[in-house]
């Protein structure tokens, strides 16, 4: 009897449970609001951008080497100072120009006395010949060997010309005025020049003037133009924006890795001098714009209802039928296919064509759409279907989202 009765209890509690949770199952339906993230269609400007990074460069940048090797002795200048045009920046050891020239004057002045002897010659042969006492060949012996003997005086002087040159070359000087922005030597330190000129010290001209050579890649290159606007940031000023102006596309490409891309020259106006060279700039292009247009986020572009997903799944799993062979063997071809001259066989895809989704009646509802330029985060469209303040579906609530404030969302208690 008392087990009886503790049946009984357990099915009438069971009872009530299974009451409760479907009461509270019928009452806390949630709504479709609650199933779906919404956001809402604004109306305003837009701008489309195309970025890139970059090094700022001075405009023109001279390199100062040296054409002879040498020790160097002295040191003028350091990083960071202002230089005139002609002014000496170093030294080189001048030993061994110094002796290359004594050497070349002494040989000077042996081919001198050579050619003031084969002079006297030549002129005392000449009497001669004329009183003929010597013959025409001992003439012309004496006239070739004034003219071997000035040859040589001539080839003396310019290797005394060469060698007091080099002489100069021991005085580095710059080419420009300018500001001193790289010093590659040191006091006591060799420089080799026999096989290419070394780079002794980098002088930029005027960095009032920079530039911006910055790499783009070929998706991006046919929308850039000279003469665009460029807006960029750099590290070291991060809460301030840069403003520069395209110089130069330039049709030399570069291929990495199969990525092929082209360097884009900014002019920058640097007047303060606040923009120092070698700092990284991240530069944005604006290559199109408009204005007072619908906006909606781009993660509406993307949304796809499951049931769509579903039905574009088994399209393309009955797609992959074969089809049915004719008499000859031949394939069938379906109505509208590529040859079949169906109705729309011969019109041109609209590749702004686009859709977007919108609750209706507690259902996504498809809205077709037109779409224009995007910054990344939202992009412009046309609808006749749409105004600003619509809300558009962006997403389908995940089970871990937090429900809003009044909404059905919360679980259901637990009777046990």
């Amino acid at each position: 009897m008392k087990l009886l009765k503790k049946i009984l209890v357990i099915i009438i509690l069971a009872a009530i449970a299974a009451g409760a949770y479907y009461y509270y199952e019928k009452t806390h339906q949630p709504k479709p609001e609650d199933l779906y993230r919404l956001d809402e269609v604004t109306r305003g400007d837009i701008e489309q951008t195309v970025s890139a990074n970059g090094t700022l460069n001075p405009v023109s940048l001279i390199s100062v080497g040296t054409q002879i090797s040498g020790i160097v002795r002295k040191l003028y200048v350091d990083f960071n100072d202002t230089v005139k045009k002609d002014q000496v920046l170093l030294e080189l050891d001048s030993a061994l120009s110094s002796a290359a020239i004594t050497q070349s004057q002494s040989s000077v002045r042996n081919y001198q006395a050579s050619v003031d002897l084969a002079v006297a010659n030549e002129k005392r042969i000449r009497e001669l010949y004329a009183q003929e006492f010597v013959s025409k060949q001992e003439l012309d012996t004496a006239v070739q060997v004034l003219k071997s003997a000035r040859a040589q005086l001539d080839s003396a002087r310019g290797l005394l010309t060469r060698d007091q040159t080099n002489l100069n070359f021991t005085i580095i000087r710059s080419p420009v005025s300018g500001i001193v922005v790289n010093r590659v030597v040191d006091v006591g330190q060799t420089v080799a020049a026999s096989f290419q000129t070394p780079t002794l010290i980098q002088i930029a001209q005027d960095l009032s003037k920079m530039q911006i050579d910055t790499s783009f890649a070929e998706a991006d290159i046919g929308k850039i133009k000279d003469g665009q606007k460029v807006k960029f940031n750099v590290d070291a000023f991060p809460n301030r924006n840069f403003e520069g102006v395209v110089k130069q596309v330039r049709l030399n490409s570069t291929n990495t890795s199969n990525v092929v891309t082209y360097n884009v020259v900014v002019s920058v106006d640097n007047s303060d001098l606040t923009l120092l060279p070698g700092m990284t700039a991240y530069v944005n292009i604006a290559v199109a714009n408009a204005q007072q247009s619908l906006l909606v986020p781009n993660a509406a572009l993307r949304y796809k209802p499951k049931v769509d997903e579903e039905a574009s799944a088994t399209a393309n799993t009955s797609g992959d039928k074969k089809p049915e062979a004719g008499k000859n063997g031949e394939r069938k071809r379906g109505a509208g296919g590529r040859n079949g001259g169906g109705k729309n066989g011969n019109k041109a895809e609209d590749l702004t064509a686009g859709k977007i989704y919108i609750l209706k009646d507690g259902k996504p509802t498809e809205v077709r759409i037109h779409v224009g330029i995007t910054d990344g985060r939202f992009t412009a469209i046309t609808a006749r279907d749409l105004n600003a303040g619509d809300k558009v579906i962006v997403g389908d609530m995940l089970a871990n989202d937090q429900p809003k404030a009044g909404g059905s969302a919360q679980r259901a208690p637990r009777m046990f």
